[in-house]
């Protein structure tokens, strides 16, 4: 069996504010601390099957052009999703299943390109938008029992194990591969960088706060009792993590990858990102209403965040 990344954007960041806030508030950090961002999926190879995990962004999604007070950056595009899992090597036509961390479209923005695969998600992330019109959906209520200290899994192949970890959504997942004496814990957003796990801190990003804080909980608990390589959808780090078979130490964490952004190279389109889920507001597809001008109470039609919560495109 064997893990490899697929990635599609580097030299993106998330400020401190947001990677620590959740809790206590993001007005206790500093707002021009940036830690390192990425956007990178991964695919299971076990030789039987291939196996997602999550499915970047929809192809032509524009790059965001973030300013002094973004809170987050995606990233540039290094190739779009589907261009870089042909990279690896293999055909839509060879994956087998997909599985969903959870429903926002900087995760499940390819779903549709994959036509033999079932497409398991926990089925409390059933209803979302992104995920209507899918046929091939398999909904997993995780009837395998718990996964030592997490209480309910789901067994999906010898060795690779589609965790309940509600939180950053209600619906949200993680999955653990069993690899050489390892576990490669994969997971969309149980935090945006590795710093707030060695920090213990939430993002400022969640659908339910308690579960969110249960779920961290229990990620470091399994962590500091399992060699785990800690293997992040928006962490710069995860792909070296994944490479170089780091295994987390809780207690003597790694230098925080802080970055310097120049924002004059961005340049900017009328249209906006949402930095947290990828929803793009175009204002030609609202009567012409500039993001500007919607009130101040407007949110996200996706993923519910407010306005500051995006970027220029």
């Amino acid at each position: 069996m064997e893990i490899k990344a697929v990635r599609f954007k580097q030299n993106g960041f998330y400020t401190q504010p947001m990677v620590l806030g959740g809790e206590e508030g993001p007005e206790k950090y500093d707002p021009q601390i940036r830690y390192g961002g990425a956007m990178t999926n991964y695919l299971i190879d076990t030789g039987d099957e291939v196996i997602l995990v999550d499915t970047g962004l929809p192809a032509g999604a524009p790059d965001e052009a973030p300013d002094e007070t973004s809170i987050g950056y995606l990233g540039e595009t290094v190739a779009e999703y589907m261009d870089s899992f042909a990279a690896l090597g293999y055909k839509p036509e060879q994956v087998t299943k997909i599985l969903l961390t959870h429903k926002h479209n900087d995760h499940s923005g390819e779903l549709k390109s994959f036509p033999n695969a079932k497409i398991y998600v926990n089925e409390d992330e059933l209803g979302a938008d992104e995920l209507q019109g899918i046929d091939n959906i398999v909904p997993v209520s995780f009837t395998d029992g718990a996964y030592y200290n997490f209480p309910a899994c789901q067994k999906i192949a010898d060795g690779i194990y589609y965790i309940k970890a509600k939180g950053h959504t209600n619906g949200n997942s993680i999955v653990i591969v069993e690899l050489d004496g390892l576990f490669y814990m994969i997971h969309g957003d149980i935090t945006y960088t590795d710093e707030a796990l060695y920090a213990n801190k939430l993002s400022i990003v969640f659908e339910d706060m308690a579960a969110a804080r249960e779920t961290l909980d229990r990620v470091r608990e399994f962590i500091r009792n399992h060699p785990t390589v800690y293997v992040s959808t928006h962490c710069a780090r995860g792909p070296k993590n994944l490479e170089e078979k780091l295994v987390v130490d809780l207690d003597n964490p790694p230098a925080p990858d802080i970055v310097e952004v120049d924002f004059s190279a961005f340049k900017t389109t009328g249209k906006y990102v949402c930095s947290i889920c990828g929803y793009i507001y175009d204002p030609a597809e609202h009567d012409g209403v500039a993001f500007e001008d919607l009130p101040d109470d407007w949110k996200c039609p996706r993923c519910k965040q407010s306005k500051d919560k995006f970027n220029k495109a």
